[in-house]
C-alpha cells in the first residue's frame, strides 16, 4: 500500500517544536463590536457582543477558498467532484493513497473546465505549467443547492458582465435509480448551462463560452505555506488525452437541438452535448496537444439552456444515446425518489435559520456518497474524503457514525456502514513495535483495502461506533450479533493495557502511531478513544446486564485513575504559560511518552483538551480550564495570523474553533459540560460557517484545504442536538434547551427537533414564543428580532422510550422578557428548572 503523498509533504516541513522553559505571560484579547458589511471578525467576541447567529458569524471568517463538492449515488465506487469556479473533475482512481479496488481505472480520467470569455475577447490560453488553482480566481466561487430537490443538484453561477448570468448545475444519475449492486454501475453527471438573468439596459444577444476537455489536471497539492494547505494545484502533464477525442461533422440548419456525441478513439463517449435552441458547438485541439476547446453557444434569453452528459467511465454509444434521449429533466424527476428519505427513525431539524437546516439536509447525503460499496468485498464503508481521502482512516471517520449519523437517526445507513469491522476483527496487528509477534482477536481495525495510515487509536473508535448505536437504537438483532464483537473488543483493551515491553505509563495504551506523524508516541488521542469505547461499552454491556460488566467497568476506573495521575506527572514536567493573574500552567505536550513532529497544532486537535471529551478529566478540572485559555489567549495568539494561517502553524481557538483541524475542537465539550452558554455557542456557530463551506456545506479539513469530507459535520451535529435536547450530561438524565441559541427562539416559526435519538428512545421537541405583545418583524426598531414583546415559550415534548430517563429537566433560556413556559400544556414560571 503507498502511503499518502500528504504525509510525505508533511514530513518535508519539519517538526514543530513547544518551547521548553516559560512561556511569555499574555493578557486576554478583547473583542471587537460585532462586524457588519462585508468585514470579518478574526478575534473572540466580546462580552458585549449580540449572542452569534448564523448571518453574523458569516462575517467572522474571510471566505473558504478552493472548495471542491462531491456529486454522485449512495454507495457508488466512484465520484464527480465539482470545484468551486464549476470544473468537473471525472477520477475513478487517483488519491492521495491509492485503493487496490479502484486500480483497474487508475489514469481514466476526464475534466471539464469551464472558461469564459475575456474583456477583450477571445479566451485565455490553456496553463503550461504548475501553479495553484486559485491563481486564477481568488479561488472562491458563487455555489449552491437547489433546495426544492430532494435529488442533491448542486448550482455555480457565473455572472458576467457582458449582461446576463449563467446558472451551471450539476447531479449525478445511474439509470435505474437503484442501490448499487455491483457499486460500478454506468454513473452520469447532467450538466446544465442555464440563462437566468439578462440585464434589462445593455446584454449580448448571444453568449459563447468554452469548456476545455480534458485529462483531470487539478489535484490537491501544496507547499503548507502559510495559508496555502494542500490547494488545487495545476498540474499540465496530465491534462493532455492521449487517446484524442473527435466529434463528428455538425449540420444544424435549422437551428434547433441537436444531440452531439464526443468520443475518444475507441468510439465510447466521453462527452453528449445537447445544445441550446439557436444556439452553437465547436470543437478544435487546443495549441496544447490533447487537449481540447469545445465552444457552446446559446441566445441571451432567460431560460435557454445547454445540457453536458458526461458518463463517469466512457459509455458505449448506444448507452449514451440512451442516457441522453431520457433527457436531464425526467433524469432527475427519477432521481427524486431514491433521494426521499423515508426511513422512518430519521430525525427532522428545523429552526428558524435555514442554513442550519439545509446542513442537516444535506449532511447526510454528503456522508452516503463519500462512501462506497467495495466491490471486493461486497460490504459499505463510509470514507474519510472525496478526491484526495477516498480511503478510511477510522478514528476520524468513526465520528460520521457515532456523533451525526447515528444521532440524526440514520441507523439503518450506519449499520450498513460498519460491517466490514465484524469481518476484519482479530485480523490485523495494531501499528506499533510493542504489538509485534502477538496474536490480538479482540482488535478492531481498518481492512487494509481500505488503510490510509492506521492509529492505535482506531479500535477504541470503532468500539464507540458499535457502542453508541446499540445505546440509541436498542435494536435486539443488532445487540444480538455484535455483543460478543465488543466483549472482544474490551478483551484487546485489557490485553494491549497490559503489555509491558516500552517505556511508557504502565496500565495504559503502549505507544503506536497515534496520527500520520509517522513515529511511535503514546498519545493522547488513544487514550482518549480506547476509554470513551471502553466506557461506552460497559455503559451497553450494564444496560443488558452481562456477566463481564462490572468487570470491564473495574478496569475502565482503574485506567482512568493511571489516566489522571499520568497527567498530573505530565504538568510537572511540562512547559508552563502565565496567565493574566500571574500564575503558571502546564503546556501540555500531545503525548505522555515518545516524541511528536507537529506538536505546535497536535496539542490542541489530538492532546488533552480530549480528555473531558473522553470522560477521563473533567472539564472543571483547573488544568482543563487554564489549557482552554491557553488556546484563547495565550502566546500563541500573539503570532497567530488569521488571514495567512497555516494548518501546521500553532494552533489558538479562533472563534472556539480550532485553527488546525476544525474538527477537533474539543474544547466544545469543556464549554457544553460547563454550561458556559456564550463560548459554547460561539463555537456551534464558529464550526458551522468555519468548518464548512458556506455555500455547499462540505467540509474542509482545514481552512482553505482537502474538501470533499464529513470531518467537521459530527461535532457540529453533536453540539446543535445537545444544546436543546441532552442525554450525556448527567447519567440518566434528559436534559432539554440547556444551552439553546436565542436565535431559536421564534413567535413565528416553530422549532422543531422531531424524533432525535437519544440513549433513553427517540425525543421530539417543539418550541414556539406566544403571548405578550409580539413586535412585527417589519418594525424598524426590531427588523432583526421577531423575540420581543413575547413573555411565553410554548413547547411540545415527547420521549418514545425504550429506556426511561430517571429526570427530564427543562432549563429556561436567558432570553429577555420571558416570564411563562408552558409544557404540553402545563405553564411554569421561567426562570428556574422545570422537573417533568
Amino acid at each position: 500500500m503507498t502511503e499518502p503523498s500528504r504525509r510525505r509533504m508533511l514530513q518535508m516541513t519539519g517538526g514543530a517544536v513547544v518551547a521548553g522553559g516559560a512561556l511569555a505571560a499574555t493578557t486576554p484579547l478583547t473583542g471587537p463590536s460585532a462586524a457588519h458589511a462585508d468585514t470579518f471578525v478574526p478575534t473572540p467576541l466580546a462580552a458585549t457582543d449580540p449572542e452569534p447567529n448564523i448571518e453574523r458569524s458569516k462575517h467572522w471568517w474571510p471566505a473558504q477558498r478552493n472548495v471542491w463538492t462531491p456529486i454522485g449515488w449512495k454507495g457508488h465506487l466512484f465520484r464527480f467532484n465539482v470545484v468551486y469556479n464549476g470544473a468537473l473533475i471525472c477520477d475513478p482512481s487517483w488519491v492521495l493513497a491509492a485503493k487496490p479496488n479502484t486500480q483497474p481505472w487508475h489514469g481514466k480520467n476526464f475534466q471539464t473546465t469551464v472558461v469564459m470569455p475575456m474583456r477583450g475577447g477571445g479566451f485565455r490560453p490553456f496553463p503550461t505549467f504548475q501553479y495553484e488553482v486559485w491563481d486564477d480566481d481568488l479561488g472562491q466561487g458563487k455555489q449552491g443547492w437547489e433546495e426544492d430537490s430532494d435529488t442533491p443538484v448542486l448550482w455555480t453561477e457565473h455572472r458576467r458582465q457582458e449582461g446576463l448570468v449563467i446558472k451551471q448545475s450539476v447531479f449525478a444519475h445511474v439509470p435505474g435509480e437503484q442501490a448499487v449492486q455491483t457499486a460500478t454501475e454506468p454513473m452520469y453527471s447532467w450538466t446544465r448551462f442555464e440563462v437566468t438573468h439578462v440585464d434589462p439596459v445593455s446584454a449580448v444577444k448571444d453568449f459563447v463560452f468554452q469548456l476545455w476537455l480534458s485529462g483531470s489536471y487539478m489535484k490537491p497539492a501544496g507547499p503548507y505555506q502559510d495559508e496555502d494547505g494542500v490547494p488545487l494545484t495545476v498540474f499540465p502533464e496530465t491534462a493532455p488525452i492521449l487517446t484524442g477525442l473527435t466529434m463528428g461533422r455538425v449540420w444544424n440548419p435549422t437551428g434547433k437541438p441537436i444531440t452531439v456525441p464526443i468520443t475518444d478513439n475507441e468510439g465510447n463517449v466521453k462527452v453528449m452535448v445537447t445544445t441550446a435552441d439557436k444556439g452553437s458547438i465547436a470543437m478544435t485541439e487546443n495549441k496544447v496537444k490533447g487537449v481540447y476547446d469545445l465552444r457552446l453557444g446559446l441566445p441571451a434569453t432567460v431560460g435557454a439552456y445547454i445540457d453536458v452528459l458526461i458518463p463517469m467511465i466512457p459509455a458505449p454509444l448506444a448507452d449514451a444515446k440512451a442516457e441522453a434521449a431520457l433527457g436531464r429533466d425526467a433524469a432527475l424527476a427519477k432521481c427524486q425518489a431514491f433521494w426521499k428519505e423515508n426511513a422512518a427513525s430519521i430525525a427532522v431539524v428545523d429552526t428558524p435559520e435555514n442554513y442550519i437546516n439545509q446542513v442537516m439536509r444535506r449532511g447526510p447525503q454528503l456522508a452516503q456518497v463519500v462512501a462506497e460499496k467495495s466491490p471486493d468485498t461486497g460490504l459499505f464503508t463510509f470514507l474519510s474524503g472525496s478526491y484526495a481521502y477516498d480511503v478510511l482512516w477510522s478514528t476520524p471517520t468513526s465520528m460520521v457514525s457515532h456523533m451525526f449519523m447515528d444521532r440524526l437517526g440514520y441507523h439503518d445507513v450506519v449499520e450498513n456502514h460498519i460491517e466490514i469491522y465484524a469481518a476484519t476483527q482479530g485480523t490485523r496487528t495494531p501499528p506499533g513495535a510493542v504489538f509485534a509477534g502477538g496474536t490480538y482477536p479482540g482488535y478492531l481495525s481498518t481492512p487494509k483495502t481500505l488503510q490510509a495510515i492506521d492509529w492505535i487509536s482506531d479500535h477504541g473508535a470503532i468500539l464507540e461506533i458499535l457502542s453508541v448505536h446499540a445505546l440509541l437504537t436498542n435494536r435486539p438483532a443488532f445487540i444480538a450479533k455484535w455483543t460478543d464483537v465488543i466483549v472482544k473488543a474490551c478483551d484487546y483493551i485489557v490485553q494491549a493495557c497490559g503489555l509491558t515491553n516500552h517505556s511508557g505509563v504502565q496500565g495504559l495504551m503502549p505507544p503506536g502511531h497515534s496520527t500520520d506523524e509517522g513515529v511511535e508516541t503514546q498519545g493522547f488521542i488513544s487514550q482518549c478513544f480506547t476509554y470513551k469505547g471502553l466506557a461506552s461499552a460497559v455503559e451497553f454491556l450494564q444496560r443488558i446486564k452481562h456477566p463481564r460488566a462490572a468487570e470491564f467497568a473495574t478496569f475502565a476506573n482503574t485506567f482512568r485513575t493511571t489516566f489522571v495521575q499520568a497527567v498530573r506527572d505530565l504538568a510537572d514536567r511540562s512547559a508552563k504559560w502565565t496567565d493574566a493573574k500571574g500564575k503558571q500552567w502546564p503546556v501540555f505536550r500531545p503525548q505522555f511518552a515518545g516524541e511528536g513532529v507537529w506538536d505546535a497544532f497536535t496539542m490542541l486537535d489530538t492532546g488533552a483538551l480530549m480528555s473531558v471529551w473522553a470522560g477521563l478529566m473533567p472539564a472543571s478540572d483547573p488544568m482543563m480550564k487554564s489549557f482552554v485559555e491557553f488556546f484563547r489567549v495565550g502566546p500563541n495568539t500573539l503570532v497567530f495570523d488569521a488571514v495567512h494561517h497555516n494548518a501546521l502553524d500553532r494552533a489558538v481557538l479562533d472563534h472556539e474553533q480550532s485553527s488546525a483541524e476544525p474538527c477537533y475542537s474539543w474544547n466544545m465539550f469543556h464549554t457544553w459540560q460547563l454550561g458556559e452558554r456564550a463560548p459554547f455557542i460561539e463555537g456551534l456557530y464558529g464550526l458551522l460557517t468555519g468548518g464548512l463551506s458556506q455555500d455547499t456545506y462540505i467540509s474542509s479539513e482545514h481552512r482553505n484545504a482537502i474538501y470533499g469530507n464529513l470531518f467537521s459535520h459530527p461535532i457540529i451535529t453533536w453540539s446543535l442536538l445537545h444544546a436543546v435536547i441532552d442525554d450525556s450530561l448527567v447519567p440518566n438524565q434528559l436534559q432539554l434547551l440547556r444551552l439553546c441559541p436565542l436565535e431559536w427562539l421564534s413567535g413565528k416559526k416553530q422549532t422543531r427537533f422531531e424524533k432525535v435519538p437519544t440513549k433513553f428512545g427517540p425525543v421530539t421537541l417543539r418550541f414556539k414564543l406566544e403571548g405578550g405583545r409580539g413586535r412585527d418583524r417589519d418594525d424598524d426598531r426590531h427588523v432583526d428580532d421577531d423575540r420581543s414583546g413575547h413573555d411565553t415559550l410554548k413547547v411540545e415534548f415527547r420521549g418514545d422510550w425504550h429506556h426511561k430517563p430517571g429526570r427530564v429537566i427543562v432549563e429556561t433560556p436567558p432570553l429577555p422578557g420571558l416570564k411563562w413556559i408552558v409544557v404540553n400544556g402545563n405553564r411554569y414560571r421561567a426562570g428556574r428548572r422545570i422537573e417533568l
